[in-house]
């Protein structure tokens, strides 16, 4: 037989024109099933009204991620028995540094945004106005299109960077993590994106995004190589060698 335990699942709520809250659920739960399977139960069996974001449920799309007891988390693959206990709370809540839709459901707009600015042949940075505003095309035709192969474009590095709490215009992470997959000498066109007050020195190396990167991207050594890659592509055009 399956072992029990009794846990209260604390969810964050936030509906339009609403102030955010919790609510608590009580219920039975495996400790070997996932996270998302408890804040599924939530929905199925308590209030139908709980938004959330989820569609593979194997780490493959990147649509669950949620804070579970303050860190960034793919809810499909965290087991409940390693971030709580029998008799405990487990407090879930949405992605930091993204507006909330509603409940646990985030606007991933600005990253995707940010990512096409980065992957297309782009050539100045997303300023504050086009992340608000974003024209209806950012990549032209003729563009080579490529993405980061490992990256699932969840936003787990975006919300746990320090740095993005207090500067939406930096890029983040993942789009510099891109940058530096595709490498400035192959594409220089990046250079005026990445080399920037809000690109590649925004980074405080605090290597939080590494931290919870659920695809071993490791994003902040990305970004430390993207910088000598700057340097080297500066001093090339320096003395000529461009």
């Amino acid at each position: 037989m399956a072992e029990k335990w009794k846990i209260t699942l604390r969810v964050h709520r936030q509906k339009e024109n609403q102030e955010p809250h919790f609510d608590d659920f009580q219920m039975e739960v495996n400790p070997d099933e996932y996270v998302l399977d408890a804040v599924e139960r939530a929905w199925a069996f308590h209030d139908r009204s709980l938004c959330f974001r989820h569609a593979c449920h194997h780490s493959t799309c990147g649509a669950c991620g949620m804070r579970v007891n303050g860190v960034e988390k793919l809810t499909c693959i965290t087991l409940i028995r390693d971030v709580t206990h029998n008799g405990a709370t487990l407090k879930v809540e949405p992605l930091r540094n993204f507006p909330v839709v509603s409940d646990l459901a985030v606007d991933m707009g600005p990253l995707y945004r940010k990512m096409e600015r980065v992957n297309g042949r782009a050539v100045s940075p997303v300023t504050e106005a086009e992340i608000e505003n974003p024209p209806s095309k950012w990549v032209p035709e003729d563009s080579e299109y490529l993405r980061l192969s490992d990256c699932i474009e969840c936003g787990l590095c975006i919300s746990a960077c320090p740095i993005m709490a207090t500067t939406p215009e930096y890029l983040g992470p993942a789009p510099l993590a891109a940058a530096q997959d595709q490498g400035l000498r192959r594409k220089p066109e990046l250079l005026s994106i990445v080399d920037c007050e809000d690109g590649v020195w925004r980074c405080h190396s605090a290597f939080e995004c590494t931290a919870v990167c659920p695809s071993f991207v490791d994003p902040a050594r990305r970004i430390m190589n993207l910088r000598t890659q700057v340097v080297d592509m500066r001093l090339r055009k320096l003395f000529g060698k461009a």
